[in-house]
């Protein structure tokens, strides 16, 4: 879902965010393929453009076309990208994968920086865009992370960015502990598909907004702007997924090709 607002209200709040301090100085390409959305974005001199396709188990197919289209010309660098932005999960394993590999090219090929973003943060960005949660509002991001689990984390948002209250996690629905008593808590995302599993005390506090929600590439440019602002970047050989789940592990580049 990255139709606009449908509220006024919030295609105005966008627009001044777009121009404020966080956005006025960097250009960002930004990669999504953590969930069943195919999704890429660029950032550039003020403006925004996207293509974002729901399409499950065909990123590895539509990713580089996608890029193709917005960055015809292929040099990050010389068209004036400043760092390459990426969901790093938590999300579907091949997805991630896809994305990182991608990003860890396009940055070392660029020599650019790459700035990682919470799937389940730009969710709740995607969220605030579109209307569907306010910015006094505390959400709940969920992804279906199968085997009867979630991920699962929570947002509030500060000067319009998801700021992480509690940090993802995957847990069975019946797990989920919400640390502190919240009003206005808003919940967004597949992992809804097990509300009916969910504590009885956690529902009732919950409004439901939209389990078909799913993160924009989009929405990752201000959180990545504010990061990379901040520093807070990574070199193509740090690239990596953020899978949550314990057991599963990535290669960086460095590691890439050496025998166990």
């Amino acid at each position: 879902m990255c139709d606009n607002p449908t509220s006024g209200n919030f295609n105005l709040l966008w627009r001044e965010f777009l121009q404020g301090s966080y956005l006025r100085m960097t250009n960002i390409l930004a990669i999504d393929t953590s969930t069943d959305a195919c999704s890429v974005a660029l950032y550039m001199d003020g403006q925004i453009s996207e293509l974002h396709e729901n399409t499950p188990r065909q990123h590895s197919q539509r990713l580089f076309s996608m890029l193709r289209e917005l960055l015809p010309d292929g040099n990050l660098r010389e068209q004036g990208i400043d760092a390459v932005a990426y969901a790093n999960g938590p999300g579907s394993f091949t997805g991630l994968r896809i994305a990182a590999s991608a990003v860890q090219g396009l940055a070392f090929a660029n020599d650019l920086p790459a700035v990682p973003v919470s799937t389940l943060a730009c969710q709740s960005q995607t969220a605030l865009r579109t209307g569907l949660v306010g910015s006094g509002d505390t959400v709940l991001s969920m992804l279906d992370a199968r085997i009867s689990e979630v991920y699962w984390a929570l947002y509030k948002f500060e000067e319009q960015l998801a700021t992480a209250i509690q940090e993802p996690l995957v847990s069975s629905p019946q797990s989920i502990v919400i640390k502190q008593h919240i009003s206005h808590l808003h919940a967004v995302g597949g992992g809804l598909r097990y509300l009916d599993s969910m504590p009885s005390q956690l529902v009732s506090a919950l409004k439901v907004t939209d389990e078909q929600l799913l993160p924009c590439a989009r929405d990752l440019i201000p959180l990545a702007i504010a990061q990379y602002e901040r520093g807070y970047v990574e070199h193509a050989v740090d690239v990596a997924p953020l899978y949550v789940r314990e057991e599963v592990s990535w290669k960086k580049i460095s590691e890439q090709g050496k025998s166990q």
